[in-house]
């Protein structure tokens, strides 16, 4: 039954007219309907508001008026509430703002109980073991709280959405456990491959059909019965949560509400964490990136606020772990690395309880048209059952990813494992050390270093004990996923379903050699996805160099790294005075593009300035600044592409993605006691973690870029210095001083963290270049850039050729304004080097 809303309690109802109110929750089918008043006019009906919850971290409010059944409804426009966004600085919806004060006295009677009523359900706090009620339900009605500007009980009713999701979620984990702990819940025998005794020679013709669906029932009552003893009548079909609903949970949707109504409340410190939360899981939120630096800059704001209030156990207790063994403090990290274990494991199994709810159409097409219901009784079955292996399957990954991430630590498992035992073995616990290499030996049998370390600790050991072998955590875990994966193999060979094994350790005998084929074929078939071509040796290129005078000052070995190189010699002094006099006219036109010559967005103490080709090239042809420096910045950016590709990609082809030509200025005054840098540590096509030293090539990183390289300009500045570290971005393995032509190219990922000294004096010009295996990411504006400068050539010559019969030239500002229009885009703003 839907829940009944308050109704105020100063309505008195004359007969004409009432006032409805119509919801439906965008995360499920029901609705409820309520009049709130009637006022004495002929039948005029209102109905609002309708919650949609599409679009990520807003929702809308639509309000119809319709005058009789024979008139159309008029529909008011909605309003976006972008809840992230603070009350107290400037929204660009002004309407919105009307909009909702119109709204908010008759949301308000939406949400106040008349007197004397009890208060309706979710307003009230709840005890943390009073049932779960529906969290869809408790949802929609704290966003409509928080439409209507009600922060106490948009927070009390999102808090208890949170509450009875998590809930829930335990009541089918328990209750799954329980049930498979029942006597006589395994499967019978003969479902297992193996005659019953007395059976002869087989069971007869039905028998197993009948005990597979006597067994299916008695487990569905099993259930029925543990979830209405838990959740009350009607069980957990009562309390279903769709697939919309999960994914807002997933994405911590609440907690963008939350943080606006803990900030109306004057609750500081949980608007900040609300605020975290949030942002852990949503990195490429720009406004709530905006409100978190807002939160840092206020009084009442500790930094212990910003915590995450969702961390999974089992991460919480690996990071501590970790952070402990960088401290050589073993035994103090053991107790944390077995606790991330267990809790990896405890979550696995959380997740794999989630799998196993109503089946769910794969997409809209197949509903319509039918190929969900094709097939019988069996075909039915099979196909929902796959589905449920294969969700079980990815909550290994799903384990593995932090929150925020898009992609899973690999081997989180047997990595977990690998710490565990070196762990042990560092404070002697040697029969817990060999359990745990044995353990990453049911992974990966012929790991030779784990091998190595099972023999050093048997020698340790002395005298060989008994029962001493894996643990029987993870001896159940991987006999159980084997199992899975061998239907998933056999329904993708004979059913055709599809199946993308998670795991790099299954061994390739489980595979039907038919599919070994195939996936070999899919691997072969790009390389050059997995691992960038191998760059030639250091004799190969001293005979190959493209340009003449270019030396290769300093490769990878020298560099203590890998695919690095300093190259000397792109640059003549008088090309570089060129591209340094170009920079120097563009910003003092005022026509600087990438952050408009303000402070850096990197460090207070130095201002930026960039400049792109294709604004290189619009100034030129306005006149503003020389061709020959904008012509000389479209040549030397393929110079260094050509070099880029010769050397470390000679069998594939480099397309320039982006190029910039940007300058760093010290500012005087600031650089006393100065401790930052003028470009932290980063990657250019990942997103760098120095705690865990683990690089996720995902947004809001440009993940197309393969190449990176630094063409540098001068040297008459202080500071300013390249610089590679390792990727706990602390470690220093490099460092290269700019000079006038020395190009220093290196691949974009993980293994090439780099930053900047701080400048602390003068200026520090080089051009930045980014180059892409993808041709679909080639920089455009670089051939915009390249057409206008020849239409400007061609101009010039039909000018000598053909002198024009007005002899006043073209304003230089008219002509700016034209070729801005005629290129049609709009710089692009990009954080470079």
């Amino acid at each position: 039954m839907p829940r009944p809303a308050p109704v105020p309690a100063f309505c008195s109802p004359p007969p004409s007219f009432s006032l409805s109110f119509h919801t439906r929750s965008a995360f499920s089918t029901r609705h409820s309907s309520f009049s709130i008043f009637h006022m004495g006019l002929s039948d005029h009906r209102v109905s609002a508001p309708s919650l949609s919850l599409g679009l990520p971290h807003s929702f809308s409010l639509s309000l119809r008026l319709s005058t009789s059944p024979s008139f159309p409804s008029l529909p008011l426009p909605p309003f976006p509430l972008p809840p992230s966004r603070l009350p107290h600085f400037p929204s660009a919806a002004g309407g919105s703002d009307i909009m909702l004060r119109l709204l908010r006295p008759l949301l308000l009677l939406l949400l106040l109980p008349p007197p004397g009523s009890p208060e309706p359900p979710g307003l009230a706090q709840l005890s943390p073991g009073a049932p779960p009620q529906a969290p869809d339900l408790l949802y929609a009605d704290g966003l409509r709280a928080y439409a209507a500007g009600a922060w106490a009980p948009a927070v009390a009713l999102l808090r208890e959405a949170l509450r009875s999701q998590a809930a829930l979620g335990r009541v089918r984990l328990d209750c799954g456990a329980s049930c498979a702990a029942e006597p006589g819940a395994a499967l019978p025998a003969v479902l297992l491959g193996a005659p019953e005794p007395d059976s002869g020679p087989g069971p007869t013709q039905g028998s197993w059909e009948r005990q597979l669906l006597r067994a299916a029932l008695r487990r569905a009552d099993c259930l029925t019965q543990c979830a209405a003893r838990r959740l009350g009548p009607g069980g957990a079909a009562r309390l279903r949560v769709g697939r919309t609903l999960r994914d807002a949970f997933r994405r911590r949707e609440p907690y963008n509400y939350l943080q606006r109504a803990y900030y109306q409340l004057k609750k500081l410190d949980l608007a900040a964490a609300a605020a975290h939360t949030f942002f852990v899981a949503n990195p490429m939120h720009l406004q709530m990136r905006e409100d978190m630096a807002k939160y840092r800059r206020m009084s009442g704001v500790q930094p212990q606020s910003f915590r995450d209030l969702e961390t999974p156990p089992h991460w919480a207790a690996y990071d501590t772990g970790l952070e402990l063994l960088e401290r050589q403090e073993a035994g103090l990290a053991l107790p944390r690395l077995e606790e991330a274990l267990q809790e990896s494991l405890a979550q696995m199994e959380s997740c794999r309880a989630d799998c196993q709810g109503p089946e769910e159409q794969e997409g809209a097409e197949e509903e319509e048209d039918g190929a969900g219901s094709q097939g019988g009784l069996y075909e039915a079955i099979a196909r929902h059952w796959i589905q449920v292996l294969q969700c079980r399957q990815r909550c290994v990954g799903e384990t593995a990813t932090r929150p925020g991430r898009s992609f899973p630590v690999p081997d989180f498992l047997p990595s977990q494992l690998r710490r565990l035992h070196e762990a042990h073995a560092q404070v002697g616990n040697l029969s817990q050390a060999i359990e745990n290499v044995l353990s990453v030996l049911l992974f990966y049998p012929d790991d030779e270093a784990a091998k190595r370390a099972l023999n050093q600790y048997q020698a340790q050991l002395g005298e060989p004990r008994p029962g001493l072998g894996p643990r029987e955590d993870i001896q159940r875990f991987i006999l159980r996923s084997l199992g899975e994966k061998r239907q998933l193999y056999y329904a993708m060979e004979y059913l055709g379903t599809s199946f993308k094994d998670p795991d790099p350790w299954t061994p390739a005998a489980l595979i039907p050699e038919a599919l070994r084929e195939k996936l070999r074929e899919d691997q072969e078939k790009r390389p050059w996805d997995h691992e960038p071509p191998k760059p030639k040796p250091l004799t190969y290129w001293k005979d190959v160099l493209l340009l003449e005078g270019v030396t290769l000052t300093q490769d990878s070995r020298q560099l203590n790294g890998s695919e690095r190189a300093v190259l000397d010699g792109l640059l003549t002094p008088a090309e570089c005075g060129v591209l340094l006099q170009l920079a120097k006219d563009a910003a003092g036109a005022g026509a600087r593009s990438g952050y408009r010559g303000r402070r850096s967005p990197h460090t207070p103490h130095e201002r930026f300035e960039g400049l792109t080709v294709l604004k290189a090239a619009q100034l030129a042809r306005a006149g503003t600044v020389g061709s020959q420096g904008a012509k000389l910045l479209l040549e030397v950016s393929e110079r260094v592409r050509t070099l880029t590709q010769a050397y470390f990609s000679p069998e594939r082809p480099l397309h320039l993605s982006f190029t910039h030509l940007v300058c760093r200025s010290a500012i005087e005054g600031e650089q006393e006691q100065r401790m930052d840098l003028s470009h932290p540590v980063h990657a250019d096509n990942c997103v760098l973690d120095p705690d865990t030293g683990e690089c996720w090539r995902e947004p809001p990183a440009y993940t197309y870029r393969d190449y990176s390289g630094l063409l540098y300009l001068n040297d008459d500045f202080q500071g300013g210095d390249l610089f590679f570290t390792e990727p706990n971005a602390l470690t220093v393995t490099a460092r290269v001083r700019p000079r006038c032509g020395r190009l220093v190219a290196f691949s974009s990922g993980g293994e090439n963290p780099h930053g900047v000294w701080a400048v602390t004096r003068g200026r520090r010009c080089a051009l930045a270049l980014w180059h892409t295996w993808a041709p679909e990411h080639r920089e455009q504006e670089w051939i915009e850039a390249k057409e206008l400068l020849q239409e400007s050539e061609e101009e010039e010559e039909e000018e000598e050729e053909m002198p024009s019969k007005d002899p006043s030239p073209e304003p230089p500002s008219h002509r700016h304004q034209r070729v801005q229009d005629k290129a049609g885009k709009a710089p692009r703003v990009r954080e470079e080097l």
